[in-house]
């Protein structure tokens, strides 16, 4: 099938709405529950510093995305500024950090489906979403495009709703102003945790983010990457703002953030709390989107980045077969095979396995835009020594650029000092291992 070609069938909305989408998915919608535990009202500032360097790293990746806009995105510019292991190591991380985040998702679905049908079993549920997007995925690239839009559009269109609909129910509550805002400070002030709990609210926050980078790896089937990429990138920043930051404040002015528990979307806890079930469902289907959604995006850049991986060499040449459409068919079939073991986790342990995931891809996050930006260094240095002016440049380099790895490595010493995610900085540095001698056996063969 060598005469099959990717095909550039993601249209400028589609592109859109894939950043959009990527922006905002389980990690704001459940995950951000673990964020509120450490932070309280403090979440919404917690997630402008996160976002703030989330968006330096991305336009990163943009700068290098528009110079070449390739299937694969970063293992291939790792590989060409920097060397043969960055690339191995970026492609397979990338490809096994959504492993991850396609367990997380699946697992979300199973938490979500459990607020209308309790008796439901969690692994049926996740089989269910796991066949019928792996079936999307395998038509065509324009397929997801489409799919991808219309459940991104849901989610970005019942934030904006639940933005404004809170919005309403505060400044139409009977306290005046500033009282009808009480819950950010009645319960333990704005930084009921102290410094250290706003500190460390930043590695959950970083999983919230986790995915934002996807607009890269879509570079290599974007029509017109040149005007595309740079505007769906600068948008991110306004997103952050709107659907996070905004969000939050709305939420905790709303309710306690003290009252949140695990059991269910915070979303949707609140307003079912605050009296309004009509809006709750509506939420909770929202946010069963927005998991499908990420879930969707995760097969997508898993099946590109082994496409990628394999043109490269690094991967089975199996890989980097396409069908007649120019989909990546044998990559989406194992990507999406090996994450059946989350119906196996969601049977065995049907509480936990959503935070054990977290924790895992905060880690393979943490390695994933350490590369990012490492490469970028490198590729600036790449561009200087060819007298070569990137068409879309990043912001603040080589500030940010260093900047951004003094914030990663942060990361990691607040994951070693939580207990939950303790585990996560032990097993990185063992998969990195693996990943060294897996590529030093492929070298030998």
């Amino acid at each position: 099938m060598a005469e099959n070609k990717m095909q550039r069938g993601l249209k400028n909305r589609h592109l859109q709405m894939i950043a959009l989408g990527t922006a905002v998915g389980t990690g704001l919608f459940y995950g951000s529950t673990a964020t509120i535990a450490l932070a309280g009202p403090a979440v919404s500032l917690s997630y402008l510093v996160g976002g703030i360097i989330i968006f330096f790293i991305v336009r990163m990746l943009g700068e290098m995305s528009v110079e070449e806009p390739v299937s694969g995105s970063f293992s291939y510019y790792a590989a060409k500024y920097w060397g043969e292991f960055p690339g191995f190591l970026a492609g397979w991380n990338y490809w096994f950090l959504y492993i991850l985040v396609s367990m997380a998702e699946l697992s979300a679905v199973s938490i979500y489906l459990g607020y209308w049908f309790p008796d439901l079993p969690k692994w049926v549920g996740v089989l269910a979403c796991l066949i019928i997007i792996t079936l999307i995925n395998l038509v065509t690239v324009s397929a997801y495009g489409e799919i991808e839009f219309w459940m991104a559009f849901i989610k970005i269109a019942a934030i904006i709703g639940m933005i404004l609909l809170g919005s309403y129910y505060i400044a139409t509550d009977l306290n005046p102003f500033p009282m009808n805002f009480h819950h950010l400070w009645d319960h333990g002030g704005f930084f009921p945790n102290g410094t250290e709990g706003f500190i460390m609210s930043l590695a959950p926050v970083l999983f919230s983010f986790g995915g934002i980078e996807l607009i890269g790896i879509a570079a290599g089937e974007a029509e017109n990457p040149d005007k595309t990429i740079p505007r769906a990138i600068n948008q991110v920043i306004y997103r952050i703002l709107i659907f996070y930051v905004g969000t939050m404040i709305v939420l905790m002015t709303l309710w306690p953030w003290n009252l949140v528990g695990k059991e269910a979307s915070p979303f949707v806890q609140i307003f079912s709390n605050a009296g309004f079930p009509s809006t709750a469902n509506i939420l909770n289907f929202v946010v069963l989107t927005a998991a499908v959604s990420v879930y969707n995006s995760a097969i997508y850049s898993n099946s590109r980045m082994l496409y990628g991986l394999a043109k490269s060499n690094n991967a089975p040449k199996f890989f980097e077969r396409l069908s007649r459409r120019g989909v990546p068919v044998n990559g989406i079939l194992v990507s999406s095979g090996i994450t059946l073991l989350a119906a196996v986790l969601n049977y065995l342990l049907p509480d936990e396995v959503f935070m054990y995931m977290m924790s895992i891809v905060t880690g393979a996050i943490v390695i994933s835009w350490g590369l990012i930006v490492l490469t970028h260094l490198k590729f600036r240095k790449h561009c200087a020594a060819a007298g070569i002016t990137p068409k879309f440049k990043s912001l603040f380099y080589p500030f940010a650029d260093y900047l951004s790895l003094a914030f990663l490595a942060g990361i990691l010493i607040i994951m070693a000092i939580m207990d939950e995610m303790r585990p996560a900085v032990i097993v990185m540095p063992l998969w990195v291992l693996f990943i060294w001698f897996f590529y030093k056996s492929k070298k030998k063969s």
